[in-house]
């Protein structure tokens, strides 16, 4: 079975839930860090994922917001500074489509998620380093999605609005984009960059 790295530079989790009734707030973590075992060539075949989060690493576009986020009301990163997801099964359900079953761990809450996950494709592309390309590698893609519900990891903050609103919804819709490399690749790259 082949491991793929995620490239963290090109891997991130995106995030909305709902604001004064009437929007959707979003948000990103980049420099998503973790692994991928999986055949291309068997997408049936067996596979799992496991990823790493910087908890601080939240970005919405407002400094103060983030601040607010990475607080005791929401993200606690000071006692909690990683989020991590590890699968636990991983069922193929279409062509390109699998459905990825794991435990999520947020806050230090761990809850069984389920992402909806489409495999994009495997593609040779050069990796730039500076301005030399020390390619080829060998990259997958893949996009899942899932909606969990933010109080069942005790993010409960809130605050009410006229006519029974509230400033923040319960559900928060989250979209993953990977980008791994070969490990064998990463490897190579990584002996060409440290020489011993």
């Amino acid at each position: 079975m082949a491991k793929w790295i995620f490239e963290p530079g090109h891997s991130g989790a995106e995030f909305a839930v709902r604001h004064m009734m009437v929007s959707h707030m979003r948000g990103l973590f980049k420099n998503v860090h973790g692994s991928i075992d999986f055949d291309p060539d068997d997408p049936a075949g067996a596979a799992a994922v496991e990823a790493r989060i910087d908890a601080a690493g939240i970005w919405s576009g407002d400094e103060a917001r983030d601040a607010h986020l990475r607080g005791p009301n929401f993200l606690d990163v000071a006692t909690y500074p990683e989020i991590a997801f590890r699968s636990t099964e991983v069922r193929c359900v279409g062509e390109a489509d699998l459905r990825v079953a794991g435990d999520l761990v947020l806050r230090g809450v761990t809850r069984r998620v389920v992402l909806d996950s489409r495999y994009l494709g495997r593609w040779q592309c050069p990796y730039w380093e500076g301005d030399k390309d020390l390619g080829p590698t060998t990259r997958i893609g893949f996009l899942a999605t899932t909606v969990i519900n933010r109080h069942d990891f005790g993010v409960s903050w809130n605050a009410p609005m006229d006519r029974g609103g509230m400033v923040v919804g319960d559900e928060v819709a989250i979209t993953l984009d990977v980008e791994a490399i070969l490990e064998s690749d990463m490897q190579r790259i990584d002996a060409i960059l440290h020489p011993i």
